[in-house]
């Protein structure tokens, strides 16, 4: 690609997304269709199309205006990105509003694509693959909540099951009920009786997709002091939230703490959002609350991986694309995803399926700050990677990744770079942290971050229970104090007796 970046994956061909919703119209420029897609580009307009709908049946007339000067300029940020595909996407509004085929051939004009009309049954497909592709082994109900419909839908793995669209988004409720809250509830009530699938719910995961659960979310992490500002894969307890959404609910939002990251646009719809996620709860018994900040168009994006690609894990595929781009080998990463699993057995640790993921993804990452001075290297790699928008990971697995990279930059004491993240973790993952961080820190030293003698390092086991690193002959000038050293440390922190020697 001419003029493209080495920050760039240069095998990548900018896709273009624009979602025209009831409330919003947003533009999405991705590096490439990818299992881990990566954002170029991301700007969005508050039009309220579907605002007056129910009264009116068609879309607002000033936001058609306004929307028609949006879609040049997106259709030129599309050009000026290089984008080599526009997809355009309309949902509840545009297919409701008798206005809608009009609207939607006047932007087909000027964006110079046909736009693709989702029925509701397609919006809550799409959204349930957004979920899918967000979560790894997803499993509950997927809401995506937007200003013109309520999509529910159950998820399991790879499969989608029953769903229903409802007429219950946030500008819709406003104009049905007439700005009262008490009225809106009512209908919320009448409308999820329809909704069977939420009681196939029960103990099992709600997973919020929308704007204003979103923006709920943020306020809660607010209200919480939440210390890690990530918003995909946030969980909010269900006795947790009860308080918070029902003082949202009764419109007390201008004097809650992180209110002014909300726009005020959004504001107005908040109440509605607490109100749906009230009911859902009441009529689901749900387990959990998980927000996804994957939705249609995340879906729709994945809808286009072949099954081989939607198959591949998105954690690993998004850290393997980040040490292509910032390690000093991509290959020494892989060797040590690899070494390191061999390690742990070695050691008798057991893992789980997604502590032996994120210990890969961990050792792919481990590498991504040698560029930064080697005093900030550590916490330079802990904020990338607890701040990076990787999806397929929770909360404490992000942070279980992070310290890790400290760990194994800083060493095995401090932790004052993580003071608040740090309790996002079980301590099973912190314990497992430092083990695998001072593991790391020994082998950098005799491979000197780069590939070839990794593989051929092996733990001996004794009679006694001890473990000797064997180091191949052709390269035991690689042992000495400093290695000897970091080892002694691994086994002080695993109670084992280590030692360091050069084969025959």
């Amino acid at each position: 690609m001419i003029g493209a970046s080495q920050g760039r994956l240069q095998d990548r061909r900018p896709v273009s997304i624009i979602d025209i919703g009831s409330n919003s119209i947003r533009l999405v420029i991705y590096e490439g269709i990818a299992r881990s897609p990566t954002v170029l580009f991301n700007e969005k307009m508050l039009a309220g199309l579907g605002r007056g709908i129910v009264s009116t049946g068609r879309l607002d007339p000033d936001a058609m205006l306004r929307a028609m000067e949006e879609f040049r300029r997106f259709r030129a940020l599309s050009e000026q990105a290089g984008a080599e595909q526009l997809y355009v996407i309309a949902t509840a509004a545009a297919r409701e509003a008798v206005n809608g085929p009009e609207f939607i051939e006047r932007a087909e004009d000027i964006l110079g694509v046909d736009i693709r009309v989702l029925t509701g049954k397609e919006e809550a497909y799409y959204s349930a693959l957004g979920v899918i592709s967000g979560f790894h082994h997803a499993d509950g109900i997927a809401g995506d909540l937007g200003g013109g419909s309520l999509e529910v839908v159950d998820v399991k793995g790879e499969e989608i099951g029953g769903g229903i669209t409802l007429p219950l988004g946030g500008l819709r409720l406003d104009d049905m009920s007439k700005g009262s809250i008490e009225a809106a509830t009512k209908i919320i009530r009448n409308e999820l009786k329809k909704a069977e699938v939420l009681k196939s719910g029960e103990g099992r995961t709600f997973y919020c997709v929308g704007g204003t659960w979103r923006n709920l979310a943020r306020l809660h992490m607010a209200a919480t002091n939440y210390p890690l500002s990530v918003m995909h894969h946030y969980e909010m307890s269900v006795e947790g939230s009860i308080n918070f959404l029902k003082q949202v609910a009764r419109g007390e939002i201008e004097k809650m703490k992180g209110i002014e990251r909300v726009s005020k646009s959004r504001r107005a719809l908040l109440a509605y959002g607490a109100v749906v996620l009230q009911e859902i709860i009441r009529v689901m018994k749900p387990g959990r609350i998980v927000v996804s900040a994957l939705g249609v168009r995340e879906g729709f994006l994945y809808s286009l991986l072949s099954p081989t690609e939607q198959r591949a894990d998105p954690l690993i595929s998004a850290s393997e694309e980040l040490a292509l781009l910032r390690a000093r080998s991509v290959t020494h990463a892989h060797e040590l995803a690899e070494w390191t699993n061999h390690s742990f057995a070695a050691f008798g640790i057991d893992e789980t399926e997604d502590e032996a993921r994120y210990r890969r993804a961990a050792c792919l990452l481990a590498d991504i700050g040698w560029r930064a001075h080697p005093e900030y290297r550590g916490v330079q790699s802990l904020n990338i990677i607890a701040h990076a928008s990787f999806i397929g990971v929770d909360h404490p697995g992000r942070v279980f990744i992070a310290l890790t990279n400290l760990y194994r930059h800083e060493g095995l004491i401090d932790d004052g770079a993580a003071p608040e993240i740090i309790q996002l973790a079980p301590p099973r993952y912190v314990e497992r942290a430092r083990f695998l961080g001072a593991m790391l820190r020994v082998v950098y030293l005799l491979s000197a971050s780069m590939p070839g003698i990794i593989p051929r390092l092996r733990w001996e086991k004794g009679e006694d229970g001890s473990l000797t690193l064997v180091v191949p002959k052709s390269h035991a000038d690689l042992i000495g104090e400093r290695p000897i050293g970091r080892l002694a440390q691994l086994g002080r922190i695993t109670n084992r007796s280590l030692r360091m020697v050069a084969d025959g």
